[in-house]
């Protein structure tokens, strides 16, 4: 079993352990199952949780294995969304041959303890994680059918991404917009951002004009995803209308957002913090341009603890609903921009992560890994 570690203080540096390569290999306690990852996907969602692991506790789902004793705090595992089978279980409620959608640590097995199993999801058990955000620990059940992977990779490239974009939408309507007039889409090209973007264009009615900044050379293709009503780029900021705005940043770069609420100055009504896409901001941050972040009316928008809100507001079956037809109309949309990119082998992964985390990545591409 192979194991793609990442540094904790360099998430440019990986390595990968092995562990095991047969379910032989493992032995499972009371009520533990095995789980062979089938595929996962990887984008700047991911990048996100490394940069920010040790704040937010992303490094605490996946244990990695150690080699040796030697800087044993500085590795972690980032975790990814996909699909697993189960190949050996302890479990009596859970058989040898399904497959489950969901949180999956970036290797070739994974030891989970199901509880709180229905016949449609189960919950891990395994203690470490019940103080984690119950989210991530939830995994549908999809019986032992082998799935369409056309759909089953679209499931896992949107899924995560477009469920903070069904919070943003439901957070952003019930804050009525900030009274803006506009919602201003920092990084637009993002995943995310068009999943915000699509749900923001489905609204019947009166609502803000969706407006997606983005690089010069994403403008095109923001443009073509057709969800937005203007695309700016960077570059060109003096195009953005001086309109009462609420913001939407995906990117983290502060010299960008700082840029943006200097142009926009009272009109800047609110800024939701979303995504890392440039996570080593070391260098924008010294930009003069970020001492223009206003900061008492910005926050970190984390989906998870909207999700558990809104869950308990209108009761999880309700909530599953509502999302899933999101997603459903989300994935249609997507089907006419985003281009699917598969790569067998975490091995052969290696110089993807590289491109991911230097950002060196078109905007249509879904990259897509068979362990």
């Amino acid at each position: 079993m192979a194991e793609f570690q990442t540094h904790k203080n360099d998430i440019t540096k990986t390595r990968l352990v092995d562990v095991g390569n047969r379910a032989e290999d493992f032995t499972l306690g009371a009520g533990e199952v095995l789980a062979k990852i089938e595929r996962f996907s990887f984008t700047a969602n991911n990048v996100t949780y490394g940069a920010v692991g040790e704040q937010i506790g992303y490094w605490q789902f996946f244990p990695p294995h150690l080699p040796d004793e030697n800087g044993a705090d500085e590795w972690g595992i980032v975790p990814v969304w996909g699909f697993a089978e189960i190949v050996a279980s302890n479990n009596p409620d859970i058989q040898i041959g399904e497959r489950s959608y969901g949180y999956f640590p970036l290797a070739d097995f994974v030891k989970m303890l199901p509880v709180r199993v229905t016949d449609e999801r189960f919950v891990d058990g395994t203690p470490h994680r019940t103080a984690l955000p119950a989210v991530y620990n939830s995994y549908d059940r999809l019986g032992a059918d082998s799935g369409n992977e056309t759909d089953d990779n679209l499931r896992a490239l949107l899924n995560p991404l477009y469920g903070t974009s069904f919070c943003l939408v439901d957070a952003l309507q019930t804050e009525a917009f900030h009274n803006a007039e506009q919602v201003v889409i920092l990084s637009a090209s993002s995943k995310t951002a068009i999943g915000l973007a699509f749900g923001l264009s489905q609204i019947a009615g009166d609502r803000p004009a969706i407006i997606g900044l983005t690089s010069p050379s994403n403008v095109g293709f923001v443009e073509k995803t057709g969800s937005y009503d203007m695309a700016i780029g960077y570059d060109d900021l003096a195009a953005l209308p001086n309109k009462p705005s609420v913001l939407v940043d995906m990117s983290g770069n502060r010299a960008v957002i700082g840029a943006v609420h200097g142009a926009l100055g009272d009109n800047m009504r609110w800024c939701h913090n979303v995504g890392l896409t440039h996570w080593d901001d070391s260098e924008s941050k010294k930009d003069p341009a970020a001492a223009q972040f206003i900061e008492q009316r910005s926050a970190m928008f984390f989906a998870p603890d909207h999700i558990a809100r809104r869950a308990k507001e209108w009761g999880p079956l309700d909530f599953n609903q509502k999302v899933a037809g999101f997603l459903a109309d989300g994935m249609a949309h997507a089907g006419g921009w985003m281009q699917v990119h598969e790569t067998k082998g975490l091995a052969q992964f290696e110089p993807i992560y590289a491109r991911v985390v230097k950002g060196d990545m078109r905007a249509e591409e879904g990259i897509i890994v068979t362990p």
